[in-house]
């Protein structure tokens, strides 16, 4: 279903909008850390490489949620959109971007409502919002509670990393025990989203009587998205998520909230510096505890 503004049309995404949908998010993104001046994270254009896994999540998340899709257009091409998800009975929002320049003309505002129409009915939501007064402001005013986020980053000391025994390298075969940790951490699976997890990142996984869990490791080391059943298995596999990391190269664990003070510890213990990062937006829901979410599939 089209909507039509004044100077502009709000419409479903489709596959051909995910280049420029992709353009737009990585513009969006330089332009915030810039007027942030967010540590860590260069202000340059996205690499080969990231822009296309980016756009391989778009299209991912296009096909499993088409109807949570959605883009502003004009004439001079795609003004902005969301990206968002059902999984079991949660939203959640994985891309929100306006290209710089437009704000004034409601297309964020757009963007987000028709999204969040999407999510009628669900029980729970959950959306990774970054330091920017606009995005946090629209959250509220939908009904999310903002819970601040923490970020840990520096290199990594060696001679801190304790040896771990019973964390072992994940595969595909393992999205059962995956998703039964996700119910159990945060109260629905990522379902589809595993699948393309498990071929974009290293998994690790723990699986014991006593805690199970599993980690998806960032591509300089440190966490892209984790979930444990016990405090003990969500610090060992953070600890061998760092492990990964190269000496002297600089690593981030992103998406701390203040539920997960045992990351804090271990992050301080190998000399990360320790600093503050946006917010987890949530409905219907506390913060998940160990568990460090993604900004892209929560």
């Amino acid at each position: 279903m089209w909507t039509v503004f004044a100077d502009y049309v709000l419409r479903p995404m489709t596959p051909g909008d995910v280049p420029a949908m992709e353009r737009v998010a990585d513009e969006a993104l330089r332009h915030l850390d810039r007027r942030t001046h967010a540590p860590g994270r260069p202000a340059d254009a996205a690499t080969g490489q990231e822009s296309a896994r980016r756009r391989e999540r778009l299209a991912h998340l296009l096909h499993s949620d088409p109807r949570g899709c959605w883009v502003a257009e004009d004439r001079g091409g795609i003004l902005g959109g969301a990206v968002s998800m059902k999984r079991d009975l949660t939203w959640l929002l994985s891309t929100y971007a306006v290209r710089p320049g437009v704000q004034g003309r409601g297309v964020g505002r757009q963007v987000l409502d028709v999204a969040l129409g999407y999510g009628s009915g669900c029980l729970r939501g959950m959306v990774a919002v970054p330091e920017d007064p606009a995005a946090g402001r629209r959250c509220r005013l939908a009904g999310f509670a903002l819970h601040p986020v923490m970020r840990l980053t520096g290199s990594v000391v060696r001679a801190t990393l304790p040896v771990v025994e019973q964390v072992r390298e994940g595969s595909a075969g393992d999205v059962d025990l995956l998703n039964s940790v996700d119910r159990q951490v945060r109260d629905s699976a990522h379902g589809v989203d595993h699948e393309l997890l498990t071929r974009s990142y290293r998994l690790l996984v723990v699986d014991r009587f006593a805690g199970s869990g599993y980690a998806y490791v960032a591509p300089a080391g440190g966490t892209y998205l984790l979930a444990a059943t016990s405090r003990r298995a969500a610090t060992e596999l953070l600890w061998e998520a760092l492990a990964a990391s190269s000496p002297d190269t600089p690593v981030t664990v992103d998406h701390v909230t203040a539920s997960n003070d045992w990351a804090v510890d271990v992050g301080l213990t190998c000399r990360l510096s320790l600093g503050t990062h946006g917010y987890l937006a949530l409905r219907g829901m506390k913060p998940p505890t160990t568990y460090l979410h993604s900004a892209h599939f929560l």
